[in-house]
């Protein structure tokens, strides 16, 4: 389903809120007298000693006649010099003068200076909240959106309702789900938050970057068989290994806790998933007829794994 214009308008509007925040649509950023766009031409020119004109216009995506101009001013004042360069005389390369970096250092400490005062006025939760999500938008639309790194910790205050409303909102527009799968979903998690035994008991979230982006639960099936339930990965985050990582963490507590085997159960849809079991040591046991569910026609199966020595 393509965008609604609905989403469109919340985009704009959203653009409009922050570019008034942060406060680009004045004459002049940060009470200087540079534009935005030249603010960044300094900020890319100031990464190095010096800077093809192609490249810089390739990087900032900026018209030829528009960035030539904005450069011939900033040669007048004394900010940049241009020259041809050593190894190819067809291409001009600029750098900053020390006038030039002195620009540059003013924009970057009242640029920093005001994005730290608008961080400060929030409370501790309010100010957390918007560095997550302003991650989460940089890593979406960022060109490489995986987690540098991610941890596995304890599910914390919200982390359990997060649950089931990304298990329902990943499952509907990547499978088609309906919503008994998210009332499935609900159903296990308060389960386990009602009547969790914590010696055989166990749920993991991944979190990279301040923002939860996994989580697996290690569930009792009976006395000798654990079940991992509920494991599911953000977009953004898969094939970093925090799959992989959720996987081993429950079958590692499972081993630990005494039980004899792990067992899940997925459907014949989750591909990537029958991969990562495959390569933890789950083995696929059975596969059910087709049968509806969940809005769906779908297979289930049923995938175990021997931990005799997996604690050792």
């Amino acid at each position: 389903m393509g965008a609604t214009s609905a989403d469109v308008a919340t985009v704009r509007s959203f653009n409009r809120f922050y570019t008034g925040v942060i406060g680009v649509l004045g004459e002049g950023l940060v009470r200087t007298p540079y534009s935005l766009t030249e603010a960044r031409v300094l900020f890319e020119l100031a990464q190095r000693h010096d800077t093809e004109v192609l490249a810089l216009r390739r990087a900032l995506d900026l018209d030829a006649g528009y960035l030539s101009r904005m450069l011939a001013r900033f040669e007048t004042d004394g900010l940049v010099v241009r020259e041809r360069s050593e190894r190819d005389a067809r291409r001009q390369v600029v750098r900053l003068t020390p006038r030039g970096r002195d620009a540059y250092a003013m924009l970057d400490e009242r640029s920093a200076a005001e994005i730290r005062e608008l961080l400060d006025r929030l409370p501790g939760a309010s100010r957390g909240r918007l560095l997550a999500a302003m991650r989460s938008i940089h890593g979406i639309l960022g060109e490489d959106p995986r987690p540098d790194g991610f941890v596995l910790r304890d599910p914390g205050p919200g982390d359990f309702g997060w649950v089931v409303q990304r298990n329902g909102a990943l499952y509907a527009d990547e499978c088609g789900w309906d919503h008994t799968y998210e009332a499935l979903v609900a159903g296990v998690v308060a389960a386990y938050v009602e009547n969790r035994d914590p010696e055989r008991e166990r749920a993991w979230i991944a979190e990279s970057g301040g923002v939860p982006v996994g989580c697996v639960f290690c569930v009792r099936r009976d006395d000798d068989v654990a079940q991992l339930r509920l494991l599911h990965v953000e977009p953004e985050a898969r094939g970093s290994g925090v799959g992989a990582a959720l996987v081993d963490a429950c079958a590692r507590f499972a081993a630990e806790a005494g039980y004899a085997e792990i067992m899940l159960w997925t459907t014949a849809l989750q591909r990537p998933a029958h991969r990562l079991y495959a390569r933890a040591g789950f083995a696929l046991e059975d596969e059910e007829p087709p049968s509806r569910r969940f809005g769906d026609t779908i297979r289930g199966q049923t995938w175990r794994k021997k931990l005799v020595d997996a604690a050792r």
